[in-house]
């Protein structure tokens, strides 16, 4: 129950990220159901070809999710039992998860206490002659420094892949100005409905410059097939709706728009914040230091994270964690020995990250109802203690 006095703020307004498309979207949702072409077809062509325009690489192919695309990026590299894959010890399940349904074995990595992404320092120590891929997360909208991992995958002749999930529209810093997902051997991107660019369900797409690759992570989205009923390798389903593809297609000409209303409000959260006396002992804002940030999420770390989220709760205050639990203690992976204490760095994320509301549609009382709440949280902490 929200406080009389509180403004709430939800943790995203799909409806109002609608609204300022809604013509748009419904007339290609029209065309959709009077084409016939429900899944692939010509709108889900379209979008590839926009798609690889915008992220500057060679190909786009249209995928069911961003776990998908990940799951189809390690089955067109071979990806399988007695092979290692190298991932953050801190992000979202389906990174690990995909490996591990693959039957290979994910290798934990600690992550940058700067900037939530994978360490690359202890990244190269922990490769072996096992070691098929290196899977960097850009966590939250802010690329990994990729470079020195290319120098280290190129040196030991393994692959890199991209989770671009929560980053479409991030760059990397000069001289370089890639675009996340379009360096490694593949870039993996989801559009679930809560991503800078979402969809109105679930899809994903794979990103690639290798025609050969390319080629065969078609055929495994639809099993795998080279002719009608012809199989050379076992695929699965894993095509994209032309629904999905069509409202993908309205909402890229507007994601840098989008981005750029994200940027600012960061930036609006970064000045409140310090403005406010609570940055940067009680309150962290992000660093941004790799290059453009796109802000899926806005994480601070936070002094007191659990009270502060149930006190924002009770204030109408949308504020989430991501994530509560390092992946190396997770349940499902006790067979790999992991321990408290082993990634220190993602062990204490864990404990103090909090993502505030952020998206395009944020308004300023909105956003200073959020810091005002903060402050309110600390004063009362320090009075208590006093």
């Amino acid at each position: 129950m929200s406080t009389p006095d509180a403004i709430p703020v939800p943790p995203l307004n799909l409806v109002a990220s609608f609204e300022q498309v809604r013509d748009e979207i419904l007339a290609e949702m029209q065309e959709v159901a009077a084409s016939g072409h429900y899944v692939l077809g010509p709108k889900v062509a379209a979008f590839e070809k926009a798609l690889a325009e915008y992220c500057g690489v060679k190909h786009a192919l249209g995928l069911s999710s961003g776990t998908d695309a990940l799951l189809v990026a390690m089955m067109a590299l071979g990806i399988g039992r007695d092979d290692e894959v190298i991932v953050p010890a801190f992000t979202f399940f389906a990174t690990a998860g995909c490996v591990a349904r693959l039957g290979a074995r994910p290798v934990f990595c600690d992550i940058d206490p700067k900037t939530f992404n994978i360490d690359v320092k202890q990244l190269e120590e922990l490769i072996t002659l096992r070691t098929k891929a290196v899977i960097p997360v850009h966590l939250y909208g802010q690329m990994a420094d990729l470079r020195p991992i290319f120098q280290a995958v190129n040196r030991h002749g393994i692959a890199l892949i991209e989770d671009a999930a929560q980053a479409i529209g991030a760059v990397e810093p000069e001289p370089h100005r890639g675009k996340a997902g379009a360096l490694g051997t593949f870039g993996c991107l989801s559009f679930y409905p809560t991503k800078n660019l979402g969809a109105m369900g679930e899809a994903g797409a794979l990103l690639t410059n290798s025609d050969k690759l390319h080629d065969l992570a078609t055929k495994l989205r639809l099993h795998g097939e080279t002719s009608r009923y012809h199989h050379a390798r076992i695929g699965g389903n894993f095509k994209i709706d032309a629904l999905q593809a069509a409202i993908l297609s309205v909402k890229l000409r507007h994601l840098d728009g989008w981005i750029e209303q994200r940027r600012a409000r960061a930036a609006g959260y970064t000045e409140r914040i310090t403005a406010a006396g609570l940055a940067p002992d009680l309150v962290q804002p992000p660093a941004e230091l790799h290059g453009r940030h796109v802000y899926h999420q806005y994480v601070i770390r936070a002094q007191r994270r659990d009270e502060l989220a149930e006190f924002l709760r009770g204030r109408g205050i949308g504020a989430g964690v991501y994530y509560p639990v390092p992946l190396h203690m997770q349940e499902c992976f006790a067979y790999l020995g992991g321990r408290e204490g082993d990634f220190p760095h993602s062990e204490r994320a864990a404990r103090e990250v909090l993502g505030l509301p952020i998206y395009p549609e944020l308004t300023d009382p909105q956003q200073g109802a959020v810091v005002a709440a903060l402050a309110t949280f600390y004063a009362r902490r320090r009075a208590t203690n006093a």
